[in-house]
């Protein structure tokens, strides 16, 4: 699916044949007759209401009642009167509207469904993926957002928003892009709700919002598929689903480790799903499969590097067997960990809310972590900004990762470069996130929790849209509940006492699962490891991968020592968490070298740039 957004202009009407070998084939016009939408999209994954001149396309998994839809169109006097009516609708989507002569593109909050940007033919267009939108506007790829995308664990909030296409913009958080005669320009339309219900009435939000989620997802398509993996969240999704009636078929990949008890608990919720068919992997594809193992022209495709690039052999492996099990869509866990999982900022925000009455329960979590008293209180009373810890990030990125005796409290997981990454991308890097702060951004949220659960579901969702953005031919579209605007809305409502309960693990998930996931599944309390899938796939891949170190292409931009990489694959060392370094590299580098094969592959008409 895909789709351009054009002007209601005799320029914008100008660009449609181009858009048209672009996007795809399907065309809704203005009420002039031009073009507005042009792309490619499922019928079944687009709803249209029109209100004289005037239009509202919903694109993707929701629910639309058309005639609550229209008489809202008809009454609004603005786009910003919209508001209301996207957020009573669940799902996951895409909202565009004409109203008066002027746009309103969106996506999702996550960003799994995002609206990119680019002025083209002296006239603004929108579409719903950054790479045929680059090609549209003959972008090349930029330089400084590859070197960002080597941070590990990954570039922080306002700069992860970047695309990797110069020239090409993405909408910031929250927004929605305003489109009319002078330009286009983003809004921002959402703010976060308060932490203010207790934990019985967030739990009830949390499950309504869940099961319309699932539900929209169903419909009638028959067999829909669910990673099972064992876990909390993905074992919710499946029971959510089997509950709305879908024809369940689940999958579980069989774990290396077995020490990894992910398989005990998958069979005991797959014996409670009697209706539904179960299907395991004892063991796919090695995690960092390399490219020469892909189909190139596929990933050379994709939006940009693919944050989940370890295992996308995996899944693209898996989109094959659900496809030829009849499913076209199929449920991923992913959203729940960020959502639910408790965080070391919530103290931060636990203390500041409630600073005296916290202090027991702040005493027996640092003496059970071992955190001694002074760095705790140092941490605990903290009130730095945003911008200073941007320029704090600034200058400490090019060293290597300090270990501190005190609990992580700041506004984010401290972010650095591999050792293998040049002077030249350290300093642009750090160039980067000082301009950053000197812009002074606001944090996605005032509570330091909240700004990392909001930017940890960004980072998220950003990943599921880089892998959505692959053709894999299977037709198999992956989908996170999790993810969608309210649930994200229905877990940010709990207050924060009820979010750090000692001896609970997810709190608040666990309780909105009450009474649809049986309570011996709701038990368990352990989560799976995977470092034994990173170390294995490190070695039997080790040979393609050092290929990688020849003829670098982040090598031949000056971003990375292909020496140094190279030295650092065959001595990756005996902690799992150093392994992290090593993705976004590959990922970049992996997805410079299938875009340079597909261009070779498909080389544009005479006469044509790239």
């Amino acid at each position: 699916m895909g789709f351009v957004v054009l002007e209601d202009t005799e320029d914008g009407a100008a660009l449609a044949d181009r858009a048209l070998g672009h996007a795809g084939s399907r065309i809704i016009t203005y009420d002039s007759g031009r073009p507005w939408l042009i792309g490619s999209w499922p019928q079944s994954d687009m709803t249209l209401v029109e209100a004289g001149p005037r239009r509202i396309a919903i694109v993707g998994r929701s629910r639309v009642d058309t005639g609550v839809v229209r008489r809202a169109l008809a009454r609004a006097t603005s786009l910003r009167d919209l508001d209301g009516l996207v957020r009573t609708l669940p799902g996951s989507f895409h909202f565009l509207a004409v109203l008066d002569g002027r746009v309103r593109a969106q996506g999702s909050l996550s960003t799994a469904r995002q609206i990119s940007y680019a002025r083209i033919g002296g006239r603004v267009v929108a579409s719903d993926g950054s790479r045929s939108l680059a090609e549209f506007a003959d972008a090349e790829v930029d330089q400084d957002t590859l070197a960002l995308r080597l941070l590990t664990p990954a570039a922080p909030w306002p700069l992860r928003n970047r695309s990797v296409w110069a020239g090409v913009e993405q909408l910031p958080f929250g927004s929605w892009l305003d489109m009319g005669p002078e330009g286009g320009r983003p809004i921002r339309w959402w703010e976060p709700p308060p932490s203010d219900k207790p934990l019985a009435e967030a739990a009830r939000s949390v499950r309504q919002a869940l099961s319309d989620s699932v539900s929209v997802r169903i419909g009638d398509k028959g067999v829909i598929s669910a990673d099972l993996s064992g876990g909390m969240d993905s074992t919710s999704l499946c029971f959510l689903a089997a509950e709305a009636g879908g024809k369940l078929l689940t999958h579980h990949w069989e774990p290396l480790d077995g020490g990894n008890d992910d398989g005990v608990w998958a069979e005991r919720a797959a014996r409670r799903l009697p209706e539904a068919r179960h299907l395991s992997t004892p063991r796919g594809a090695p995690w960092f499969t390399a490219t020469t193992d892909l189909d190139v022209s596929a990933l050379g495709r994709a939006d940009a590097p693919l944050t989940w690039f370890r295992n996308h052999a995996h899944m693209a492996s898996l989109a094959r067997r659900m496809a030829a099990e009849g499913s076209t869509t199929h449920l991923l866990g992913v959203g729940g960990d960020e959502l639910f999982s408790t965080l070391p900022t919530q103290l931060w925000s636990l203390f500041h809310r409630h600073p005296l009455t916290s202090l027991p329960l702040l005493h027996r979590i640092r003496v059970g972590n071992r955190w001694p008293l002074l760095p705790m209180v140092r941490a605990l009373t903290d009130r730095s900004a945003f911008p200073q810890w941007l320029a704090s990030a600034a200058r400490s990125i090019g060293g290597p990762p300090v270990r501190s005796s005190g609990p992580p409290l700041s506004w984010n997981a401290d972010v650095h470069l591999p050792p293998w990454a040049t002077e030249d991308a350290v300093g642009t890097v750090r160039r980067l996130l000082r301009e950053a702060a000197a812009s002074q951004p606001s944090p996605l949220d005032p509570a330091r929790d909240r700004h990392q659960l909001l930017d940890s579901v960004a980072l998220t969702g950003s990943a599921l849209r880089e892998l959505n953005s692959l053709p894999s031919g299977s037709g198999v579209g992956w989908e996170a509940p999790f993810l969608d605007d309210r649930v994200v809305e229905a877990a940010l409502g709990v207050r924060i006492e009820d979010r750090v309960l000692r001896g609970r693990y997810k709190p608040v998930l666990a309780t909105a699962m009450r009474g649809v996931v049986p309570s011996d599944v709701l038990e368990r309390r352990s989560k799976g490891e995977f470092s034994a899938e990173v170390y294995d796939g490190l070695r039997q891949n080790r040979g393609r991968l050092l290929e990688f170190c020849e003829d670098s292409r982040l090598a031949r931009g000056g971003l990375v020592d292909p020496a140094v990489l190279r030295t650092r694959l065959l001595t990756p060392g005996p902690l799992a968490r150093q392994l992290g370094i090593f993705e976004p590299t590959l990922a970049v580098e992996g997805w410079l070298r299938a875009l340079d094969a597909h261009r070779a592959q498909h080389p544009l008409p005479a006469g044509e740039s790239q």
